[in-house]
């Protein structure tokens, strides 16, 4: 495959016209950093398949554990490396100018509405699964002004983001819907339509992913890919911080829910802590998912808490895989050959997360998680082949080049 197969994130960036008989095993250490990142996308996907068709994790033992490891941090990582592609798409070392430059931005905004449009439609067939996609469109244009910016301002945004947005996300969701709960409140009309999706509100500050909590994710990964990743000290730093970011997030809730006076009583006065032990919430969903009754959910670091805390522990998280899927592609040619079929899935990953949307609404799916196991190892299994089978006659995925066929307009940006 040519470099630009690798530019993708949930989506796919345009390539230059190639062989329809692409071979996804010839794989060369020189672009082993880019297979990297569509390994640890695929990996990112079958996380995503195990939070969404896997067995609950409140069931415990082994399979909970990492059923629970999935949640939350798959979505995560893929909203990391979809900041890795918005950075390969306007230039990846080197941000485009000109007309070029124009042309990419056009590219990413057409993309953008895409999959704001194809995560509406998702939604609106009534899917269990909080379908992610449009807060995808949301991120890619809410970060696109940034684009120009290096390594190092980039950086310092998304931490400034991940001590600072957590906060005011609290603080509006709270104006929104003062005491918390699913219940009603927030704005009405335009900014909730359409009404059986999310609107404007809910991408924002209410749903699933509220881009105001997750921004900073996309914005690491941006940063992250202008760096150097073919150096092995590059990589090792990164691997180094990754882990020192989870460790902090996640250390750092553990210590506050159980030295800060008051905080575990007023989040089981809350109502956190019905499926499982509230203490468990410094990495884990079990417990429930916060109300926003109480400020000390705050010191949370589960996956879906949007705190501050869980945005650095799951960055972290994010870093240290692609750290390691970085590594592990570039110096272990037998452990490239033997990852094909999951390299395969990340090149393809939009198709790869429309499938199991369709297949879970079809099978009649309903309780999410909850699914026995050998129904997440069929899904695995189903994606895994085609995509391998695939990837031996076409160089992108069928939506992957529906996509790219539809943002050839750019081309006309002058």
């Amino acid at each position: 495959m040519t470099q630009n197969a690798y530019d993708t994130a949930l989506v796919a960036p345009p390539r230059p016209e190639a062989s329809e008989s692409t071979q996804l095993p010839d794989i060369r250490p020189s672009v082993g950093r880019l297979i990297g990142v569509d390994l640890a996308r695929g990996l990112a996907v079958f996380g995503m398949y195990a939070a969404h068709v896997g067995p609950d994790p409140s069931e415990g033992g082994s399979t909970g554990f990492f059923m629970e490891l999935a949640h939350g941090r798959a979505s995560a990582l893929f909203a990391f490396l979809a900041g890795f592609s918005i950075v390969l798409i306007t230039g990846r070392r080197t941000p485009k100018t000109g007309r070029a430059g124009r042309q990419a931005v056009a590219k990413v905004v057409i993309r953008a509405l895409i999959l704001l449009v194809l995560g509406t439609a998702l939604t609106l067939t009534g899917t269990p699964v909080e379908v992610i996609l449009a807060f995808y469109g949301l991120y890619f244009l809410l970060v696109l002004p940034l684009y120009r910016l290096g390594a190092r301002p980039l950086a310092v945004i998304a931490v400034s983001g991940a001590l600072i947005l957590p906060q005011i996300l609290y603080v509006v969701q709270q104006a929104l819907n003062p005491g918390g709960g699913d219940g009603g409140g927030g704005p009405g009309g335009v900014w909730a339509w359409p009404a059986d999706a999310d609107g404007i509100v809910s991408l924002l500050f209410t749903g699933g992913y509220p881009a105001l909590a997750w921004i900073p994710f996309v914005v690491a990964g941006m940063a992250v890919a202008r760096l150097d990743l073919a150096s092995a000290v590059v990589r090792t730093r990164l691997a180094i911080t990754g882990v020192s970011l989870a460790v902090l997030g996640y250390g750092g809730s553990f210590l506050a829910l159980r030295l800060v006076p008051g905080a575990a009583s007023a989040l089981r006065a809350s109502g956190w802590g019905e499926g499982g032990s509230v203490m468990s919430a410094w990495w884990s969903d079990t417990a429930g998912y916060p109300t926003g009754t109480t400020p000390a959910w705050l010191l949370a670091a589960s996956p879906h808490s949007e705190t501050t805390l869980s945005v650095v522990a799951n960055t972290g998280v994010a870093i240290a895989v692609l750290a390691a899927c970085l590594a592990a592609t570039d110096a272990l040619p037998r452990f490239r050959r033997l990852a094909a079929p999951v390299i395969a899935v990340g090149t393809m990953s939009l198709t790869a997360y429309v499938f199991h949307i369709v297949a879970i609404r079809a099978l009649g799916i309903e309780e999410l998680p909850g699914s026995p196991l050998h129904v997440l190892l069929g899904f695995l299994v189903a994606v895994t082949v085609f995509a391998a089978l695939w990837s031996r006659h076409f160089a992108r995925g069928p939506l992957e080049w529906l996509l790219g066929r539809a943002t050839r307009i750019a081309e006309r940006v002058r």
